[in-house]
């Protein structure tokens, strides 16, 4: 008996004895086993290959096909068999033995190296009057030095070192159920680590728990100690003074001063030499290149940036010959709330009332059933193949207004054959202090890093769960195999395994607070969400499946757009399926809604146009089986990969796409002649409506904002005007009862950013800071009106 859906509580609770809440582990989920087939087992599959257009060398030579079959393990699974000893005490004391036998290599005191690099000393005896002789500092400037490098970092002690081991690992035998690494991909790194370059690890970030795990699954692996690239801003002083014994390490705050000011120089000098030490030392560095979730503010870390454009600077220089760049990600079942931000901070009660909320907050995680986490190393490849063959991808670029906003206002129909130049992140001093061409350099390399990451981390079991439910499946038991072997077929790795009725058990388990079980009629039961943030809760978790079905969900709504302008949204598939859709319109509705999103959500390869990708996402429709080709008569063949007419001039694009498909953006003479139609399989209608939710949340904030522009109190603060925005989101929601996913402070946010682009709002400097307008364009009635219908075109009801 599958698991069914409702979506109405209250009702139910109150009109039937049946409908009383139960729990999960009480509900008779397990009568019967059955094995989620076959992909659950030994055919998952392998990911984190690098970029074969960006780095073939690495690609090649870092990877053996051998790998793929070395499984996982786990990694705080440390028995008697770990330890060099044996008997009954080392059963009992066989964490701590293990932590005592971990290779911790000696970590010298590179301050004296530090004060004597050509940069310190160039900047220090250059604003130093009268000169102090070559290689001889002056006393105040050696201190100078001595407090920033205080500040950045202290030698690590080996002591507490094994003491930190030691504890972390019965904190996560006692937080998790298991943490999973494949095995292959450790190989990898290893075989990296063996060419001589310094290894460079750049992780997405789920939680302050990522600067504590990680490591720990390094170290455990042979790593050595992992110096760990920390925001100040995330910890008390007094913990970032253990952090730094422990080889932490922390921008200074006069690295971001600016250029012109001496303090800020001299900073940047020591940081860059602390790096060039570290790089020459060997020893792995691990930076994390997005911001916690929940932050206000870009997906992207500035500081992350700031930090890789140091690593960058160093191998251009030649302070090392190359780098092995490691895209890192974690995923868990559900982030640990112990580890927001404000536990850790503490600023006005202290460190012991900061520790005292953690372990509050931890003794209720522990005391729920144990999560999964999953630590996921892509393929290394190397920072200088990298920056000799990513530059010949680098193209004209255009802004959004210049882009879209003619489209938008009806004064043209034509997309420009260019890229759109977007960028969220600001730029802090590190990385200001770089060429332009390398703060560019810095960004792009940042993008494809979290792509590779994003795109080797394993979906969870929650998101899968929250997905359902937020899209109001009834059948919860096939509902949740069908959208495994979905992601599993796109290349996208899951991160259980097991039997099913076990898995769903679990999965709804780890979702209890914001999902209520009840029973009904012949032993099955019903899955009601909980109203209020719960909804905010499972949004979030559904998130994570958006990277594998993307291509699929940005042609879904391209089809979408198009069938609105034809036939009414309301009307039949069959009706809807009587309709031509032509590749050039497809094409175009695509390329529109890539230049409408924000480019942090989509995170494409800078290596990839736009237009190539454009042939992905109609070629994933095909695959899926959602479109179908119809032949015309005298037009070729879609499936037709025979030799093509020679042509007067070559059409040659800057992405390094030398296949024979059809996506030159030059002119689209090859399509003219396609066209295609939605299929009439009886599954395309829901999986259609399916890939369109996905995109839903994010295209229903910016529609509402469009709503919004003739409502807001403008000029305001871009922080007073997302608020507004916001409770407008909260308001129409709780009204509407409807799509309340999409009143997410966060989604405000990308909404008001993607205007600002668009040259719907603008940014003015006033005495009391920076100030947004809404622009003389879109004060026109008809203008917002317009917008609103661009963007609703996308939108599947």
């Amino acid at each position: 008996m599958d698991t069914m859906l409702g979506t109405k509580l209250g009702a139910q609770q109150s009109s039937s004895q049946n409908g009383q809440e139960t729990s999960p582990w009480t509900s008779g989920l397990g009568m019967k086993l059955e094995a989620v087939t076959p992909f659950l087992g030994k055919y998952r599959p392998f990911v984190g290959r690098c970029c074969q257009t960006c780095t073939p060398k690495s690609w090649e030579s870092l990877f053996h096909r051998s790998i793929m079959d070395l499984g996982f393990c786990n990694v705080i699974l440390v028995k008697e068999e770990n330890t060099r000893f044996r008997g009954w005490l080392v059963r009992r004391l066989c964490y701590f033995l293990w932590s005592l036998e971990q290779h911790i290599p000696r970590c010298w005191d590179a301050s004296q190296k530090v004060m004597e690099s050509t940069g310190v000393q160039d900047v220090i005896l250059g604003r130093a009057p009268g000169g102090a002789g070559e290689g001889q500092l002056p006393s105040p400037a050696k201190k100078e030095v001595q407090r920033i490098l205080g500040h950045i970092q202290a030698p690590p002690r080996p002591f507490l070192l094994r003491l930190f081991s030691w504890v972390v690992l019965r904190f996560l035998n006692c937080l998790f159920l298991n943490v999973q690494l494949h095995k292959g991909h450790m190989k990898m790194v290893h075989k990296a680590a063996q060419t001589g370059s310094p290894l460079v690890l750049l992780s997405t970030h789920k939680s302050l728990l990522d600067g504590l795990l990680l490591p720990f699954v390094l170290l455990s692996q042979g790593l050595g100690v992992v110096r760990v690239a920390w925001d100040p801003c995330a910890c008390s002083p007094i913990l970032r003074a253990l952090l730094r014994k422990l080889g932490a390490l922390f921008l200074p705050p006069e690295a971001n001063l600016s250029l012109d000011s001496s303090e800020g120089v001299l900073a940047r000098a020591v940081v860059q030499a602390v790096v060039e030490q570290l790089l020459v030392s060997g020893q792995p560095l691990l930076i994390f290149l997005e911001e916690l979730p929940g932050t206000q503010g870009p997906w992207l870390s500035a500081l992350g940036q700031a930090w890789l454009g140091l690593v960058v600077q160093a191998v251009q220089m030649g302070v090392v010959q190359d780098a092995m760049l490691v895209p890192v990600a974690i995923t868990y079942d559900l982030v640990p709330d112990a580890c927001d931000t404000h536990h850790l901070s503490a600023p006005q009660g202290g460190l012991w009332t900061g520790a005292l909320a953690v372990l509050q907050s931890l003794r209720g995680w522990c005391c729920g059933p144990q999560v999964c986490a999953r630590v996921h190393l892509a393929q290394p490849f190397s920072l200088q193949e990298y920056t000799i063959n990513s530059r010949s991808c680098w193209g004209s670029r255009q802004t959004m207004e210049q882009l879209l906003q003619p489209i938008v206002l009806g004064q043209s129909t034509v997309v420009p054959d260019t890229e759109k130049e977007q960028e969220w992140t600001p730029i802090t001093g590190p990385l200001l202090a770089l060429k332009e061409e390398d703060q560019l350099l810095v960004r792009r390399l940042s993008r494809h890093i979290l792509n590779a990451s994003v795109a080797s981390s394993a979906v969870m079991s929650t998101a899968i769960m929250a997905t359902l439910l937020l899209f109001k499946h009834q059948k919860l038991l096939g509902e949740f195999s069908w959208l495994t072997e979905e992601t599993l077929l796109r290349g996208f790795d899951v991160g259980f395994s097991g039997q099913l009725r076990c898995l769903v058990r679990h999965t709804l388990s780890l979702l209890r607070a914001h999902v209520a079980l009840l029973r009904i009629h012949q032993g099955d039961l019903l899955v009601v969400t909980r109203p209020g943030p719960g909804l905010m809760h499972l949004a979030r978790l559904s998130a994570q499946l958006l990277p594998a079905f993307l291509s699929e969900a940005l042609g879904a709504c391209a089809v979408r757009a198009l069938l609105a302008s034809k036939v009414p949204p309301e009307g039949p598939w069959e009706l809807q399926g009587i309709e031509l859709l032509s590749q050039n319109e497809l094409y175009r509705q695509v390329l529109l809604l890539l230049h409408l999103l924000p480019q942090d959500m989509l995170l494409l390869q800078p290596c990839q146009s736009s237009y190539c990708y454009c042939q992905e996402v109609l070629d994933r429709l095909i695959q899926c089986g959602l479109l179908v080709a119809e032949e015309t008569p005298g037009s070729r063949q879609a499936c037709d990969t025979g030799r093509q007419r020679l042509r007067a001039k070559l059409l040659w694009k800057q992405s390094g796409d030398f296949t024979d498909s059809d996506s030159d953006s030059d002119d689209f003479e090859e399509a003219e002649g396609r066209y295609f139609r939605l299929s009439q399989q009886s599954r395309c209608p829901d999986f259609f409506l399916f890939l369109c939710r996905l995109l839903n949340p994010l295209l229903k904030a910016f529609a509402q904002a469009a709503t919004f522009l003739h409502q807001g109190q403008l000029p305001d603060t871009e922080s007073g005007y997302v608020e507004q925005l916001f409770q407008f989101l909260q308001a129409t929601a709780q009204e509407d009862g409807f799509f309340a996913e999409c009143a997410d402070p966060s989604l405000a946010i990308k909404a008001v950013w993607t205007f600002r682009d668009l040259g719907v709002l603008q940014q003015r400097p006033s005495p009391a800071g920076p100030m947004l307008h809404l622009s003389p364009t879109f004060a026109r009635q008809d203008n917002q009106e317009k917008l609103e219908q661009f963007i609703q075109q996308f939108i599947c009801g």
